[in-house]
């Protein structure tokens, strides 16, 4: 099935879901005017696992928030989604990621290509105080890679409300075997095809890392958001002849966002 089609239909339902998690959340305070804060702007991220070059794609987030009540914290790096259930400190949803693709003439001759990803699953996070938020997350490729996919993450939230956030935390990035094999491995059909040794990683821990982020308040509508994050191969897939020879250990994203918040009155 087409990504395109795909990403259509889960941003057409998303359109659906969105009013509906915000009506399931209603508590006394449900008159008040409902606020989207919306944010687009540019990000660098590595255009495939392992690569040494970035690729440009849009860093965008929607949040809700109700009244004067602050915009719940969202760590600008993590894959897309919203929480559907919340469980005292506990919420769960799903979670959505695009993998870009490695053409064959990103690598050495033989080596296959890799198509373009929608990684879709789900979510949950905990927030052992109100600063501290843990995380999990795993996702399965439908299309390209086909594979799983997964994180796990902790961030420290510093804010003044709505006027300032710092965020800041490590990552820890996780992909089952058939991932690290359309990435990282080299058949021996494509040993002779490329030159390169042939090479059967496992699946497991993939990379560390972390995150820092920042949200600064321009007046009532206008914000600004950036972030940036390190990440080093580790394990099977950082001892790989195709990052060796051809990529980078060293994995390096970030972006920068303007977004606007728009005010919705209850009738």
């Amino acid at each position: 099935m087409p990504i395109a089609f795909l990403r259509t239909a889960f941003l057409s339902g998303l359109a659906f879901l969105l009013p509906a998690t915000a009506q399931a959340q209603q508590t006394s305070s449900d008159k008040e005017p409902l606020r989207i804060r919306v944010a687009l702007g540019p990000q660098l991220v590595p255009a495939y696992p392992g690569a040494d070059r970035v690729s440009l794609r849009p860093f965008m987030e929607v949040d809700l928030a109700r009244g004067e009540s602050p915009f719940p914290f969202e760590a600008p790096d993590e894959s897309f989604g919203f929480p559907l259930a919340r469980v005292g400190t506990f919420e769960i949803g799903p979670a959505l990621n695009f993998e870009g693709r490695r053409r064959g003439s990103d690598t050495a001759p033989g080596i296959a290509t890799v198509g373009r990803t929608l990684e879709a699953g789900a979510f949950v996070q905990f927030y052992v105080v109100e600063a501290l938020r843990l995380r999990a997350d795993v996702r399965r490729g439908l299309g390209g890679h086909k594979a799983w996919v997964g994180g796990l993450s902790a961030d420290w939230v510093l804010r003044d409300a709505d006027n300032w956030l710092v965020s800041a935390g490590p990552r820890l990035t996780l992909g089952g075997k058939r991932l690290h094999r359309a990435y990282f491995g080299v058949s021996a059909a494509e040993s002779a095809a490329s030159g390169l040794p042939a090479f059967d990683p496992g699946g497991g821990a993939q990379a560390v890392g972390g995150t820092v982020g920042f949200i600064r308040q321009i007046d009532q509508r206008w914000s600004v958001h950036g972030y940036a994050r390190y990440d080093r191969l580790i394990g099977d897939v950082a001892d790989s002849p195709i990052v060796r020879d051809y990529g980078s250990r060293d994995q390096i994203s970030g972006g920068l966002a303007l977004s606007y918040t728009f005010r919705r009155t209850r009738r």
